[in-house]
């Protein structure tokens, strides 16, 4: 026998009809976001590992996590782990007219352990906008992000914002820091004591609850922001409070990545448990392009999975899946061309349609057609054959069957499907 082959670890098959719950997805983050004025960018999956290693030689993506390869030319290449540094990385090469505001859907990859909605191959949607350092666009990225969520069905949400200054305003935090965890480092978890000293922010973004408890009482970066950082982040709450986007300030919130500055938040499902209910995130990185090898160029975006979002949805009932994507079902128990050609008539005048295969009977086509979830049956048999007519049988209401005459079934269907 053949060895049976399975999805890898950590990834997974995404089927009809939960795939459905993913277009709607889709289409809803692309309807709220092309209204701004964002337009879909597709960049490699795979890039030159420098390309990610700009994220921060102190983030677990890039020491552990990264999937990277020598391909057959030995050119150093990873998996794409995030969305931002690609869409960066193509800004730079192409040079488009500021400011630039793209969307992407993509899958990411990280080597992690798999857990509640995140997965080895997982999968996001998020916006960037490149060229311009206005907080009121800090504020436009922000809502944009709540707005998707409300546009999907999640009512629970909450919102931790935190702002990590200007450049030199993090840099003098990050000494201030690695001084005030060095004189507590006995007291942090274990697993945290490595990073204290050189990435010390890595250990004010841990998990570990012995680490937590330490540095709640952490020295905060925004209690000394710069007056330039403090104006920004100042506007950037004003503006979330004209738009009724309540917020909290969360100053241990420096998210996963090495390169954001300013505004860096996060939205998290109330329906979720705690320790799994961020559904998104991001930030301003205002020096990114500059250390990609382009030209200075501040921007701020936000990256959302798909996996947790619709974790998130289910323990709302939101985006159910939709099994009725078919409209009407065709059944032929007289040869199969008149199905055949009714099925692509119809789809052609913009009505979803479908028939059965491989000369089965009636019974056997209409269990086929009850399980496709269509509304109308449309049968044809040697009589309808021979009248010229298509019998409309109703699947999913109590309403007599009515015949049409065959040139007159598209706008009769139609009219009953309206």
């Amino acid at each position: 026998m053949a060895e049976s082959f399975q999805a890898p670890k950590g990834t997974r098959d995404v089927l009809p009809p939960e795939s459905g719950r993913w277009q709607a997805l889709v289409a809803a983050f692309a309807r709220v976001v092309g209204r701004a004025g964002y337009g879909l960018v597709q960049s490699p999956m795979f890039e030159d590992i420098g390309v990610f290693r700009r994220l921060g030689e102190g983030t677990e993506v890039v020491r552990k996590e990264m999937y990277d390869f020598r391909d057959k030319g030995d050119r150093h290449l990873a998996l794409r782990p995030e969305g931002t540094a690609s869409v960066v990385r193509a800004f730079n090469q192409h040079r488009p007219t500021v400011p630039w505001k793209v969307w992407y859907l993509t899958p990411c990859f990280r080597y992690e352990e798999p857990q509640a909605g995140r997965f080895r191959q997982h999968h996001q949607v998020g916006i960037e906008a490149i060229g311009s350092a206005d907080p009121d666009l800090d504020v436009e990225v922000i809502a944009l992000q709540h707005d998707f969520y409300r546009a999907v069905g999640l009512g629970t949400l909450s919102l931790r914002l935190n702002s990590m200054g200007t450049p030199a305003d993090r840099r003098a935090y990050a000494a201030r820091l690695a001084g005030w965890l060095g004189e507590r480092i006995d007291d942090i978890d274990e697993a945290d004591r490595a990073n204290a000293a050189e990435f010390p922010l890595r250990v004010l973004d841990s998990k570990r609850e012995r680490t937590r408890a330490v540095t709640t009482e952490a020295p905060k970066l925004i209690d000394g922001l710069s007056g330039e950082a403090a104006d920004h982040f100042g506007r950037v709450r004003s503006g979330l409070d004209a738009l009724g986007i309540a917020h909290h300030i969360d100053p241990t919130l420096v998210r996963g990545l090495d390169y954001y500055t300013h505004t860096t938040w996060e939205f998290a499902a109330g329906a979720l448990s705690t320790a799994q209910n961020a559904v998104g995130g991001g930030g301003r990185y205002d020096g990114l392009a500059e250390s990609l090898g382009g030209r200075p160029a501040p921007g701020v975006g936000f990256g959302a999975g798909i996996e947790r979002i619709l974790l998130a949805a289910d323990a709302e009932g939101a985006l159910t899946p939709d099994t009725g994507a078919v409209e009407v079902f065709v059944v032929d128990v007289a040869g199969g061309e008149a199905g055949r050609d009714l099925t692509f008539e119809l789809r052609r005048a913009g009505v979803a349609a479908d028939r059965a295969f491989d000369g089965r009977s009636m019974k056997a086509q209409m269990k086929v057609a009850d399980r496709s979830g269509a509304r109308l049956a449309l049968l044809i048999g040697d009589d309808e054959l021979a009248a010229d007519t298509v019998t409309v049988r109703h699947l999913r209401a109590d309403q007599p069957q009515v015949a049409l005459l065959r040139p007159e079934v598209v706008e009769g269907v139609r009219r009953i499907l309206d």
